[in-house]
């Protein structure tokens, strides 16, 4: 069912892009969550905000600053070996060895055996921009 509500679509437009913004920018991140405390939303204005973010480059220290919030979903459910294994991709990827493709590839493994709707509806995690 679609929603009409502006807020409401606002919402979920932001729960599906956060982690992809703050990928691209932790000041624009910070400027929506701070966007959408006001009593009126318009989704376009949030739409704008996204698309501001995904202009910039790829930013090493903000991709991994997006990865190590999305590895709090699974702190306490993986193993430990799991969790050296994502660090240390963590530290390649921040060393230029590997894309950051493949930190999304750990994501969805992870997610494969420690289901997370929230994280498996991120466009950080699925491609795009919703």
């Amino acid at each position: 069912m679609t929603t009409t509500n502006p807020r409401r679509q606002c919402e979920r437009l932001w729960a599906a892009n956060k982690y992809l913004v703050l990928s691209h920018s932790n000041k624009i991140y910070l400027e929506i969550r701070n966007y959408l405390k006001n009593e009126e939303v318009s989704l376009d204005q949030v739409q704008a905000y996204i698309d501001q973010a995904l202009a910039l480059p790829e930013n090493p220290g903000q991709v991994v600053n997006a990865f190590q919030h999305i590895w709090g979903y699974f702190k306490k459910k993986a193993t430990a070996s799991e969790k050296e294994k994502f660090m240390a991709q963590l530290d390649s990827y921040a060393a230029g060895q590997i894309p950051q493709h493949s930190l999304v590839e750990s994501v969805k493994e992870l997610l494969s055996k420690y289901p997370n709707r929230y994280l498996e509806e991120s466009t950080l995690i699925n491609g795009g921009s919703k």
